[in-house]
C-alpha cells in the first residue's frame, strides 16, 4: 500500500504522525500544499483505511497506571480455535494495551498497563489461568522506558 502513495501523501502521513491535531492550513505549510489539497488527501487516506483513527496519547503514570508489563503467554494447545478464543478473551480486557500472536516462542505477547502489583495479580488470576488453556506465563515488569514511538517510518 505504501508504494501506491505518492510523495505528498507520504509527507502528510509523516506530519500527522507527529501531530494529528494540525489544521489543514498548518499541514499545508509543512508539506507545501494548499489547505484544500490536504483536506482532500486526509479524507482519502481515511476512506481507504491508511489512517485508521486519531487518538490522544496519555502519560500512564499521570492517570494512575504507572506499572507496565510485557507478558509472554503459551497455551496448552496451538489449535486455531484455542488461539482465537484466548485472543478474543484478552483483547476485550481493559488492561491489555496490545496483543500480538507470535511464533517461535510463546503464542502471545501482551502489553499490559496496570496500577500496581495487586492489579496484576487480579489480571493474572482472571485471564492467565488453566481454565483459559494457559500453560505457561512469563511476565516482565518495565522498570524504565527509554523509547516509546507510535509513528511508522515513512520513506
Amino acid at each position: 500500500m505504501l508504494n501506491d502513495l505518492d510523495a505528498l501523501s507520504r509527507s502528510i502521513l509523516k506530519a500527522l504522525q507527529v501531530d494529528a491535531d494540525l489544521t489543514n492550513a498548518k499541514l499545508g505549510e509543512l508539506v507545501n500544499a494548499s489547505a484544500a489539497t490536504c483536506q482532500r488527501r486526509v479524507a482519502r487516506l481515511k476512506d481507504i483505511g491508511v489512517i485508521r483513527k486519531e487518538v490522544a496519547l496519555l502519560d500512564p503514570s499521570l492517570i494512575g497506571q504507572p506499572l507496565m508489563a510485557i507478558c509472554e503467554v503459551t497455551l496448552v494447545s496451538q489449535a486455531d480455535e484455542a488461539l482465537s478464543a484466548f485472543e478474543q478473551l484478552v483483547s476485550a480486557a481493559a488492561r491489555v494495551q496490545q496483543c500480538y500472536r507470535v511464533s517461535a516462542g510463546p503464542d502471545f505477547v501482551l502489553m499490559l498497563v496496570l496500577s500496581d502489583m495487586a492489579d496484576y495479580q487480579v489480571f493474572a488470576g482472571t485471564y492467565l489461568t488453566a481454565r483459559h488453556s494457559v500453560r505457561n506465563v512469563k511476565t516482565y515488569f518495565v522498570s524504565h522506558r527509554s523509547k516509546f514511538e507510535t509513528a511508522y517510518p515513512m520513506p
